[in-house]
């Protein structure tokens, strides 16, 4: 009985000191006195904040944060697909564009966006208000730049510096892990994701407006279109400096009390074998990113993924304008698969977190698209009605929306620190966006109207990438149960349970 009294009055203590330090308006010095002062196993016993705390916090982010990043997505997916309106609204005439030519307008953007993917990086080095309101200011000046362009060149040029515009932005579900827990992630990174279709079903409806606005002003129609839905981002860029919050501490929308539970219910989410990181990059972990196998593997299913994503989105139009539909009519019909994947994306990501599993979904998704080309390709080839061929596009884009979203939350999920994290998903972005410089060239001219090569490519991605899916699980639950075994290895040396967790805690579960 002494023994255990002593424990008890340990604990005791131990929590006073806990409780104590949690009065400190210090959250950096707070976070580091549980592991000057107790153990990890002793920490993690007591909760410092109720549920309906915590939900409260995870509202007013979901509220003031994702809904604004999505914004700024959406705005930003605008920007970059409209070309595909612009182009039968006028561009491809005004400018003497070929086919050659308009592909190279497409590749142009990517390369230069992929050139720099690596500033995904940047997000754990330059303060996230700062480094957000200089990246949407400088697209959406260049966006709104390609209303002026008068020839092939200079509109290329603007495809370029709009790919590096654009470039840095892709590491908001990195930015977001910060303040979502790992099982909150999925969610609201299809927030952010689903912009993309709302964004291309925006921007059909919008185009369908403003081609017709166009007829009745002495301006051409493509240039009010990139006019139109590029300033804005301009005016956003503005509130970007006063909403985006570096950390979850940082916050102005929360309370004081409201800082701290935002602070101290993400202290498990990372390897608590790992030592604390700030703001910056460790070299070490970087490096060991950069060997990780799971970091290619998720990569290549992004790679191919993208082939999919990259093509309908700037050609639809043009495929549903060869149906034989007018072009009015074809950027409404644009609209509709959009949409409904919108809200196929926003159900698949909260399916995924409520069980917690990311493989089975992206394979079910992959499939699924697959299954949508390669409708596509044999209505093509068996000449089709063209609403046959319509149909086609739903499961096509509601797939491949899908897989992205899980893809990229699966890569931040399974990174054991920051680090590797901002590291991983750049390796993710860099390969994954090489995706695109194929899936661009897959529709050409001579192809139309059915475009069955491009379809049929579409559809062996998909394919493959449902396969990688199930290689990686395998993998990861290979990786979860040596673990595991070498965790229980070290708690039967003898002795007791908490001096064992002290000796080895618990692995880093990686989720599948």
């Amino acid at each position: 009985m002494g023994e255990l009294g002593e424990s008890y009055k340990l604990q005791k203590r131990e929590k006073a000191e806990i409780d104590s330090a949690a009065e400190d308006e210090d959250e950096e010095s707070y976070l580091d006195a549980p592991r000057r002062r107790a153990s990890v196993s002793t920490v993690q016993s007591y909760q410092l904040y109720t549920p309906d705390e915590e939900r409260a916090v995870v509202r007013k982010f979901d509220r003031r944060l994702v809904l604004f990043m999505a914004l700024l997505y959406m705005l930003s997916f605008l920007d970059r697909s409209n070309i595909g309106n612009a182009k039968i609204a006028g561009l491809e005439k005004d400018l003497d564009l070929d086919s050659n030519r308009y592909d190279w307008l497409l590749t142009a953007f990517y390369f230069a966006y992929i050139l720099f993917e690596w500033m995904s990086i940047l997000w754990n080095i330059v303060p996230p208000h700062i480094y957000v309101t200089a990246i949407v200011l400088s697209w959406g000046i260049i966006a709104s730049l390609q209303s002026i362009a008068t020839s092939f060149t200079g509109l290329l040029v603007l495809r370029i510096l709009l790919g590096i515009g654009e470039a840095g932005f892709t590491g908001i579900p990195f930015y977001l892990s910060k303040f979502f827990k790992r099982e909150e992630l999925a969610l609201r990174t299809g927030f952010f994701i689903s912009a993309a279709p709302l964004a291309t079903s925006f921007a059909s409806t919008l185009a369908y407006f403003i081609i017709m606005l166009g007829k009745h002003l002495p301006i051409a129609s493509w240039r009010l279109l990139f006019l139109i839905e590029g300033f804005p981002s301009v005016l956003v860029a503005v509130y970007c400096w006063h909403i985006i919050p570096d950390a979850p501490s940082t916050a102005s929308y929360l309370t004081k009390r409201e800082k701290k539970v935002a602070t101290l219910r993400l202290r498990k989410e990372k390897d608590p074998n790992a030592p604390p990181e700030g703001r910056g990059l460790n070299l070490k972990q970087v490096l060991s990113a950069l060997s990780d196998p799971k970091i290619y593997l998720t990569a290549f299913m992004f790679f191919f993924t993208n082939m999919a994503f990259a093509s309908l989105p700037v050609f639809l139009p043009t495929i549903i304008h060869e149906m034989g539909h007018t072009v009015l009519i074809s950027q409404a019909l644009s609209a509709p698969p959009y949409l409904l994947s919108f809200v196929v994306v926003i159900f698949t990501a909260w399916l995924s977190d409520k069980l917690q599993n990311r493989s089975y979904f992206v394979i079910f998704h992959a499939l699924l698209s697959a299954a949508g080309y390669a409708f596509l390709a044999l209505a093509g080839k068996l000449g089709l009605g063209i609403w046959w061929r319509y149909a086609g596009i739903y499961p096509a884009a509601i797939g491949f929306f899908s897989v992205i979203t899980i893809i990229i939350t699966w890569n931040i999920n399974n990174e054991e620190t920051e680090s590797k994290q901002g590291a991983g998903f750049a390796m993710l972005q860099f390969i994954g966006q090489c995706g695109p410089l194929v899936g661009t060239r897959l529709y050409p001219e001579k192809d139309a109207p059915f475009y069955v090569s491009g379809m049929a490519v579409c559809a062996g991605a998909m394919v493959f990438v449902a396969c990688l899916s199930m290689g990686l699980r395998i993998y990861l639950g290979w990786k979860n149960r040596r673990g595991q075994a070498e965790y229980g290895r070290i708690g039967d040396e003898g002795v007791g349970l908490v001096e064992s967790r002290e000796k080895a805690k618990e692995p880093f579960k990686y989720m599948l």
